[in-house]
């Protein structure tokens, strides 16, 4: 039986997130909300996850992985270059039942030829700490689909974004598919506020040589 996309979201905000986040890293929370609706939206529109090799890069505490093999991927692969981050995803895979395969690396150092896994889903870095992380894990995320990467990345690149995978990154089409609010929480010294909504894209990319018909 399928899940709908409430109950997804109900065994995605149970998972353990990070104790001590890193802001070289960037490493901010992928919220339940977000995450179901990033994979179950992947399923139920363009059939992207059920049966298919999908890897979550950078995939922090593992709610996009967790979401993927609870949607019945075939095979999860979860990537972060974080050890501490890993060790949460694992407890969290363990606690739903899930069979996800980790691996700690940098996504940049990733070795993988050809197109190697169906679909990546990913909430990289947004940049701000890193100028253009966000764009170097598209472009590797790009390389390595051969059906399609989600993504999510501030509205307000939303140009640069779409140029760079069109022009740059070898995809054939860069589609938004909705705008979220993305909720970060006061989890910094600097952070002043409590809360902070930040707009963000979901984004669908399809790889310029694997152009596929959706039915």
């Amino acid at each position: 039986m399928k899940l709908k996309l409430k109950q997804l979201e109900s065994l995605l905000g149970g998972l353990e997130q990070f104790s001590n986040p890193k802001v070289e890293l960037e490493q901010y929370p992928t919220g339940p909300h977000i995450a179901a609706r990033m994979l179950y939206t992947a399923e139920n529109s363009f059939g992207d996850v059920t049966d298919k090799l999908v890897a979550d890069f950078g995939c922090g505490c593992g709610t996009l992985g967790a979401a993927a093999a609870l949607l019945g991927a075939e095979q999860v692969i979860a990537i972060d270059i974080d050890s501490q981050s890993l060790e949460i995803a694992s407890v969290n895979a363990e606690d739903l039942e899930l069979d996800i395969n980790f691996i700690q690396c940098n996504i940049m150092n990733l070795e993988w030829r050809g197109q190697t896994v169906d679909t990546v889903v990913m909430n990289p870095p947004f940049g701000t700490r890193k100028k253009g992380a966000d764009m170097d894990f598209l472009c590797v995320a790009l390389k390595v689909a051969s059906g399609a990467v989600y993504s999510l990345h501030k509205t307000s690149t939303r140009d640069h974004v779409k140029k760079a995978a069109l022009r740059d990154f070898n995809a054939s089409s860069a589609e938004v598919l909705c705008e979220l609010r993305y909720d970060v929480p006061q989890l910094y010294k600097f952070h002043k506020k409590k809360e902070v909504d930040i707009a963000v894209d979901l984004w669908r990319f399809v790889p310029k040589r694997n152009q596929r018909k959706v039915t």
